[in-house]
């Protein structure tokens, strides 16, 4: 309400909390709306006269390009100025029966809405909606006009995979919401919409399925947002970082998704999904490290194949975080671990190298993810070429010129082969970040400082939760929930998958229970 305080000027506390009523004349609510949009040139103000006579006032007020043009010159001008002199209000006063006749009768649109403060109307035009104002009317008429121009659904980026849908989240918020009811054709889906920014007012929608989900944590995700006090949300990843448990922690607590099958996928298991516009990343809450290493795929195919796939996933997650910490520790402190023959191999292979092996770790990684962030931020195909080359080049350079061993080459990108094979970004890139950690731990303690390390990390996940759901679910309570054990390492046959996890409702945990239908439309038991 700052905000309305400035641009309206002073005008009593108690004007500025409920809001600025509009004016029945209209001139007074053309000039206070032209006062808040001044020096804004791509607002459009269409003034015509209405009425059988073409006596009365009216104004249209719209963003030029966020409103569709042929909706408002065909269905609304055409009828406005035109039709309704051939079908006039009857009424005697006709100043004050044209706006219901206007809504009635005249304009042929799917939406329309009356606000009853000038605050109202201001946020509606910047949503892209457009005002119509009316003489000797205190209301101010929304018309649903939406229609900027919007990238296509395509396949999405981030998360490819070889069976399964290839659409994706866009940017608009009502194409993202409609991707996930086309899934879930189900009245207990819920869709809770509302505004987070002080100046952007970006819309979102919390999403749940009613029956299944844990309402203490609905009630948790809902408070966490209400609390969200800033001037911007741009993109989704804002309320992520707003509203996750342990900011300091390296591993994500709230997972993101391009995917609307992931994300109906995870409404079915009982969680909660949030979406912001001008974002085509889903945040669903809770999560866990188990989830994070799933891949949609992983439940498209056959049982067996999905848990190889699976087993080698986390395998490659394990590898990627410990493996150069490994070849430092054991090169340096703890030779007479690995046979002799190799031991005198390694040895012939680092003569010549003037660092000790954590510093040679240390310049292979860093060069390994310098290449990584470069072929990110360059065009596709330059991007790729720059990472092959790149790493060829440089790898065989450093060989040659004696800086770092043939051996630790290869450490490093099998390292980095097997990071790609984790399925979330966010968590990659945790582990990106305590490969470091352990590299400096096996370069000053050996194989204790990894040992150590190992455990700071896994007591570092098992207090770690997200709103409430330990981190490590279900490995840390395996015993009270055994069943969830089917979706981990393995992942069961789909027949005998038949129970959701227990970040849901209890009540509704069987997937295949026969009554579902009788009690679809019954009231929660109070």
């Amino acid at each position: 309400m700052g905000l309305w305080k400035k641009l309206l000027g002073n005008k009593g506390e108690k004007k500025q909390q409920e809001g600025t009523s509009p004016h029945k004349n209209i001139d007074t609510n053309l000039k206070a709306i032209k006062d808040i949009f001044e020096d804004c040139d791509d607002i459009v103000y269409r003034e015509i006269e209405v009425g059988v006579d073409s006596k009365i006032k009216a104004a249209l007020i719209y963003v030029d390009g966020m409103a569709d043009k042929f909706l408002l010159n065909d269905f609304i001008l055409d009828n406005i100025m035109v039709s309704i002199r051939t079908t006039p209000p009857k009424a005697e006063n006709v100043k004050k029966q044209l706006a219901s006749h206007l809504k009635d009768h005249t304009l042929a649109v799917s939406e329309m809405k009356e606000v009853e403060t000038i605050e109202e109307g201001i946020d509606n035009i910047l949503s892209g909606e457009t005002v119509l104002l009316l003489d000797e009317y205190d209301k101010i008429i929304i018309i649903a006009s939406k229609g900027w121009q919007a990238r296509g659904v395509s396949e999405p980026v981030t998360e490819t995979v070889i069976r399964g849908p290839r659409d994706g989240f866009v940017e608009t918020f009502r194409v993202n919401t409609a991707l996930i009811r086309r899934r879930i054709r189900d009245p207990k889906l819920k869709l809770k919409t509302q505004q987070v920014g002080v100046r952007s007012k970006t819309d979102l929608a919390i999403l749940y399925i009613d029956d299944i989900v844990d309402k203490r944590i609905l009630k948790e995700v809902e408070s966490r947002i209400e609390k969200i006090d800033m001037d911007a949300i741009l993109d989704s990843g804002y309320v992520e970082q707003l509203i996750e448990d342990n900011w300091f922690s390296p591993f994500p607590q709230v997972q993101n998704t391009e995917r609307p099958d992931v994300t109906a996928a995870a409404l079915y298991e009982g969680r909660i999904v949030i979406i912001a516009d001008n974002s085509p990343f889903a945040l669903i809450v809770p999560t866990t490290l188990n989830s994070m290493l799933q891949s949609s795929e992983d439940y498209y195919e056959r049982w067996n194949i999905a848990t190889a796939v699976r087993l080698l996933r986390y395998f490659a997650a394990f590898v990627s975080l410990i493996l150069p910490s490994l070849y430092v520790a054991i090169t340096s402190f703890h030779p007479q671990m690995i046979p002799t023959k190799l031991t005198l191999a390694l040895a012939a292979n680092r003569k010549g190298v003037p660092f000790p092996a954590i510093v040679e770790a240390l310049i292979m990684e860093t060069t390994i993810e310098l290449l990584r962030e470069a072929g990110v931020r360059l065009p596709g195909p330059i991007g790729a070429t720059i990472g092959i080359v790149g790493g060829l080049v440089i790898g065989q350079a450093a060989v040659e010129a004696g800086i770092v061993a043939p051996l630790m080459v290869i450490i490093v990108a099998i390292t980095a082969i097997a990071s790609f094979a984790i399925p979330s970004y966010n968590v990659a890139i945790g582990f990106r970040l305590l490969r470091f950690l352990f590299i400096f731990a096996a370069g000053f303690l050996g194989l204790y400082g990894v040992i150590l390390a190992i455990l700071l990390l896994l007591s570092h996940l098992c207090s770690l939760k997200s709103f409430g759901i330990p981190y490590l679910h279900p490995f840390v309570n395996f015993v009270d929930d055994i069943g969830d054990m089917k979706d981990t390492f393995v992942r069961a046959p789909m027949p005998s998958m038949n129970n959701r996890e227990t970040v849901g409702n209890k009540k509704q945990k069987n997937r295949l229970d026969d009554k579902r239908e009788e009690f679809r439309y019954e009231k929660e038991d109070k």
